[in-house]
C-alpha cells in the first residue's frame, strides 16, 4: 500500500476528529485493497468513516467488524445489479417526515449527552411549555459553543492555553467586574424601548450603539454571543455581538452518539450503501420543486401544464415534484367563505396531473401548505392540508403526499428541509439594527447565516410569529441537513454556505419560477418560464 495511499485515510481521519492507532488505520487500508474497480461503491473508506462515528471504541476490532459487515453488504449489492437494469428511485426511496413526527431530544448539562423525550407532547403547553422551548434553544446552542476551539475552556490553566481563547462568562458573574468580557444570552425587550441579554442564570440591559456585528439578522429571540464591559449605571456596554459559531454536520453526528434527530430512521450498512450507489446512479434522480401554485388563478394553472408537459416528453420523469402554496391567490382566514370552489380546483389539479400519464406512473407528488393556507391557525408547525381539501385530487392521484410545514425529506442518503414562509420580509422588519455589510449585502445571505447558527427554522418573536411550544423542536436545523428548501416570494436564489445547499425557488404564479435540483451532486438549476 502507497504512502499517499496512508495519508490520504489519515487526512480524512483527522477531518472528523477520530485519532487512530496505527493497527486500526492498517486495517482500514486492508479493507480499501478489498475492493475492486467493479465495486459498487467509489470510496468505501468514506462509508467506513462515517459509520465508525457512532462507535465509542475506534480500535482495530471495531474498524475490523465494520468493514467485514460492509464487505457482505457489498457484495450483495453486485449480485444483483445485473438484474436490476437502470437504476431508478422509487417512493419507497424517499422518506417524508412530518413535523410532528420529528422526535424530540433535549440535552442534560450535567451529564453532556442529549436523551430522547418519551412523554406525550400535548398540543397546547402549559407556562413550564413555553420556558423550557427558550431554555431547551440556549441549551442546543451553548453545547456546540462549548465544544469551539475558540470559546471552549482549556484543561489545564496556562499562559499558553489562555491565548486566543474566549472564555463565557455566566451574566449573573458580571456584578461588579470589571474590564471586558464575553457573555452568551438570549436577546429581550423586558422593558419598552430596554433590550437585555438573558441567560440561565441573570439577565442584564445591554447598548448595542456601538456593537460590531457579524452577518445575519440581529432581532428578539435570537441567541448571541457579546464581548462588552459593564458601565457604573449596570449596562453591559457591547463592543463587539454575533451568532454562535456554526458546528459541522459531522462533528454534531459524533456527539449525537447515533441518536436520529431527523426523524428518519436508522439504516443497516447495507440499505446504506444500496442507497449510496442508487443516488449516484439513478436516471431520474431529479427533484422538481414549486412555491406558490394559485389553483384559482387560470395563468398560473397554464404555467404550471407547460411545465408538467415539459417534464412528460423527458426521457426520464423526475423522482419528485414539491408544490408548495400558498394554493389560493387569497389568504384562507375567516373572510375566506369559498373552500367548496378551491376543493374542486384542487380536483382539477389532479386531473392535470393524471392526464401525463408518465409523471402519474414514475414521480411522486409532494404537497406543503403555505402560510396562508387552510388550516387551523397561522401557528408552526402547520399540519398537512385539511382532507376535506385534498379528496378530490388523491382520486385522480391516490400516491400524492400531503406534510406539514415545515417538512423534512431523507432522498436516500441525503438530508433535506422544506420551509415554506414569507420569512425574508418578517426578518427584515424585525431586524433591531441594520445587518452588517462587511460579509455580504445579500439579504438571502444573512437570512440563511441567522437561521443555521441559531439552528432553528424561525428565530423570530413569538408575537411575530406564534410557535406550538412543545413542538419548536421540529424547527431544529441540528444536525445542520445537506439542503434547505426556504419558499419565499422574494426573488429566486441559491448559494452553498459553510457547505450547506440552500435555495429560494421563487414564486412561480408571480414569476414563473422554479427549481430542478438533483440531490446526488447538490446541483440547483434555476429555471423560469
Amino acid at each position: 500500500m502507497s504512502s499517499s495511499t496512508r495519508k490520504k485515510v489519515q487526512k480524512k481521519c483527522k477531518i472528523r476528529g477520530y485519532t487512530l492507532e496505527l493497527d486500526a488505520v492498517d486495517e482500514i487500508l486492508s479493507f480499501e485493497s478489498e475492493f475492486n474497480n467493479d465495486s459498487a461503491l467509489d470510496d468505501p473508506v468514506d462509508i467506513l468513516l462515517d459509520l465508525l462515528v457512532t462507535q465509542p471504541i475506534k480500535d482495530k476490532e471495531t474498524v475490523h467488524r465494520i468493514a467485514t459487515r460492509i464487505l457482505g453488504a457489498d457484495a450483495t449489492i453486485n449480485e444483483t445489479t445485473d438484474s436490476d437494469g437502470d437504476d431508478v428511485i422509487r417512493a419507497s426511496d424517499l422518506l417524508i417526515v412530518d413535523a410532528l413526527k420529528v422526535p424530540k431530544f433535549r440535552y442534560d448539562p450535567i451529564k453532556k449527552v442529549f436523551y430522547k423525550h418519551t412523554g406525550s407532547l400535548p398540543m397546547h403547553g402549559d407556562a413550564f411549555s413555553k420556558a423550557a422551548l427558550y431554555k431547551d434553544r440556549f441549551l442546543l446552542l451553548s453545547q456546540m459553543l462549548s465544544r469551539h476551539k475558540d470559546f471552549s475552556k482549556p484543561a489545564f490553566d496556562s499562559e499558553l492555553s489562555d491565548f486566543g481563547r474566549c472564555e463565557i462568562s455566566p451574566i449573573q458573574s458580571l456584578i461588579g467586574q470589571t474590564g471586558r468580557r464575553w457573555v452568551m444570552g438570549l436577546i429581550s425587550q423586558l422593558e419598552d424601548g430596554h433590550f437585555y441579554l438573558e441567560d440561565l442564570s441573570a439577565s442584564v440591559e445591554i447598548n448595542l450603539s456601538n456593537a460590531k456585528i457579524t452577518a445575519g439578522f440581529f432581532v428578539e429571540n435570537t441567541i448571541v454571543v457579546a464581548e462588552g464591559e459593564m458601565l457604573l449605571e449596570g449596562v453591559f456596554q457591547v463592543f463587539n455581538c454575533g451568532f454562535p459559531p456554526l458546528e459541522g454536520r459531522d462533528k454534531s453526528l459524533q456527539f449525537l452518539a447515533g441518536h436520529d434527530s431527523f426523524g428518519s430512521g436508522t439504516l443497516t450498512e447495507q440499505e446504506t450503501l444500496r442507497l449510496a450507489k442508487l443516488e449516484r446512479e439513478a436516471v431520474n434522480g431529479n427533484v422538481v420543486i414549486l412555491s406558490d401554485i394559485w389553483l384559482d388563478n387560470e395563468e398560473a394553472m397554464g404555467k404550471l401544464e407547460r411545465v408538467l408537459d415539459a417534464f412528460e416528453n423527458e426521457d426520464f420523469v423526475p423522482c419528485l415534484f414539491v408544490l408548495m402554496g400558498n394554493f389560493c391567490s387569497h389568504p384562507c382566514n375567516l373572510g375566506f367563505h369559498s373552500f367548496s370552489n378551491l376543493r374542486s380546483q384542487f380536483g382539477k389539479l389532479g386531473q392535470m396531473i393524471a392526464a401525463h400519464s408518465r409523471l402519474k406512473e414514475g414521480s411522486c407528488f409532494l404537497f406543503i401548505p403555505g402560510p396562508d393556507d387552510a388550516g387551523p391557525s397561522t401557528v408552526l408547525p402547520r399540519p398537512s392540508l385539511p382532507k376535506y381539501l385534498r379528496e378530490e385530487l388523491q382520486n385522480h392521484i391516490p400516491n400524492a403526499i400531503f406534510s406539514s410545514n415545515p417538512c423534512r425529506m431523507k432522498f436516500c442518503s441525503q438530508e433535506v428541509v422544506f420551509f415554506r414562509q414569507d420569512l425574508l420580509y418578517r426578518m427584515r422588519r424585525s431586524c433591531l439594527m441594520p445587518p452588517s455589510t462587511e460579509e455580504t449585502n445579500d439579504d438571502c445571505e444573512h437570512l440563511v447565516a441567522t437561521i443555521t447558527h441559531q439552528c432553528h427554522l424561525c428565530p423570530l418573536p413569538l408575537i411575530v410569529q406564534p410557535i406550538i411550544w412543545n413542538y419548536d423542536h421540529s424547527l431544529y436545523l441540528y444536525p445542520t441537513p445537506h439542503t434547505i428548501v426556504l419558499g419565499d416570494r422574494s426573488e429566486q436564489k441559491a448559494f452553498k454556505y459553510t457547505g450547506i445547499t440552500c435555495f429560494n425557488p421563487g414564486s412561480f404564479s408571480s414569476d414563473g419560477a422554479f427549481v430542478v435540483y438533483r440531490p446526488d451532486n447538490q446541483e440547483v438549476e434555476l429555471s423560469s418560464l
